[in-house]
């Protein structure tokens, strides 16, 4: 089967983007040691596989970076984005021109191991969870450019998106709230502004109690240990979602989750996940 970009995906921004990376991989001149040690005419059969367990996002971008490179390139995914693979999973089968196939490679491969890389890593802390009720959200720490890919990426892993741009979702954090004077005058000047779903970051119980009555949607307790967790928790009392975050890691966020938010927002799911390990094997054919 081939893989086409999801539903939701920017395709004019993605297009872009696979664009721009293979304008920086081939520079002026193109691939000068595909055109002077590979015949022509030459065709190559690859296997793309998985060296490690992971969990898979971006078989699309693959896709489309073969076939921008050369139309007569077929890819054939025998996986769907957000599967949870074994090491030694075969990922997709492609064949083609042989120049043309490992020019493609490297490009083909950084989307395809960053994406699942992303993947796999809102898998694991979503896996951590399971059976606390809480939601893992992933954050707007992502890499220029990628927004919407490494957002999808996250959603692969089970994770659910929390706000994609700054239009999304008023989120009144401490800066906003130290120019503002307040708590209450930040949250009074989105009401006047129009805007009814409102955030509200928190570090301190007092503040948590000052949101709660302003009849919020969502307060974000930030950087709490989890005695003042449940007691945020507590104060909230079920009238605004709850969200922890900062500094969360895989050794914490079990018993962050089991203070009872709602939420855990995790920005290294997008900012710093390891790439994937995806091997590429070739052969005449």
């Amino acid at each position: 089967m081939t893989q086409d970009l999801p539903q939701g995906i920017d395709t004019d921004a993605t297009h872009r983007l696979i664009d721009m990376a293979l304008a920086e991989d081939l520079g002026q001149g193109g691939d000068i040691t595909s055109a002077s040690t590979i015949p022509a005419d030459l065709h190559f059969r690859g296997v793309m596989a998985a060296r490690h367990d992971m969990t898979v996002a971006g078989l699309g971008l693959a896709n489309l970076v073969f076939e921008k490179v050369d139309p007569a390139i077929e890819w054939n995914s025998k996986v769907e984005d957000g599967a949870t693979v074994k090491a030694g999973t075969i990922l997709g089968v492609v064949k083609g021109p042989a120049r043309a196939l490992l020019t493609a490679e490297r490009t083909a491969l950084n989307f395809l191991q960053h994406l699942s890389g992303i993947a796999t890593l809102a898998r694991t802390y979503v896996d951590a969870v399971e059976g606390t009720g809480a939601t893992i959200l992933d954050t707007r720490k992502t890499l220029p450019g990628y927004r919407d890919l490494a957002k999808y990426a996250a959603k692969m892993g089970g994770a659910t998106n929390h706000r994609m741009r700054l239009d999304d979702l008023v989120l009144i954090k401490d800066n906003h709230v130290a120019v503002a004077g307040s708590i209450t005058a930040a949250v009074n000047g989105a009401k006047q502004a129009g805007h009814r779903k409102i955030e509200v970051e928190c570090d301190t119980l007092d503040q948590v109690c000052e949101a709660v009555a302003l009849d919020v949607d969502a307060i974000l307790l930030d950087n709490m240990g989890l005695r003042e967790l449940r007691e945020a928790v507590t104060i909230i009392a079920g009238r605004a979602r709850s969200e922890a975050s900062g500094g969360v890691t895989l050794d914490t966020v079990r018993a962050i989750a089991e203070t009872g938010v709602d939420s855990i927002s995790i920005g290294r799911i997008t900012q710093s996940a390891p790439a994937t390990d995806i091997g590429l094997d070739w052969n005449a054919g």
